[in-house]
């Protein structure tokens, strides 16, 4: 377990996602502007609804004061902080720690929390 740095800050998009291969996973990384202030989240990149890794091309919004990205496919939104699936509970995206120094963004090798974590919740 460790951190991989994935992109430098000025490679990144803001409000917009990027792919990046972590341990083997393909990561989702998203800046997105929240108030003012620029905050940095990564999620699994598989949609495990439509099956294909394709959420780093989803669109970062909000719900209230949850923070989602919907996926580009059937539209189900994902919880970024938890990867849970708001529509279909029973889903959910694995979520890493995520961080920025000196320019550099990287991720860790393990997630937060899982896609199996869902079934047990």
């Amino acid at each position: 377990m460790a951190w991989t740095p994935v992109c430098t800050k000025e490679d990144l998009v803001e409000n917009s996602g990027v792919c990046a291969l972590v341990a083997g996973q393909q990561v989702a990384i998203f800046l997105l502007l929240i108030e003012g202030e620029q905050r940095l989240f990564a999620v699994g990149n598989y949609d495990p609804i439509g099956g294909a890794n394709v959420m780093s091309r989803g669109i970062p919004g909000s719900i209230g004061s949850q923070l989602v990205v919907a996926s580009p496919l059937y539209k189900q939104q994902f919880d970024l902080t938890t990867g849970q699936c708001l529509q279909q509970p029973e889903y959910r995206l694995p979520c890493y720690a995520v961080g920025l120094e000196q320019g550099m963004v990287s991720v860790f090798s393990e997630p937060l929390c899982t896609e199996q974590q869902a079934s047990a919740a």
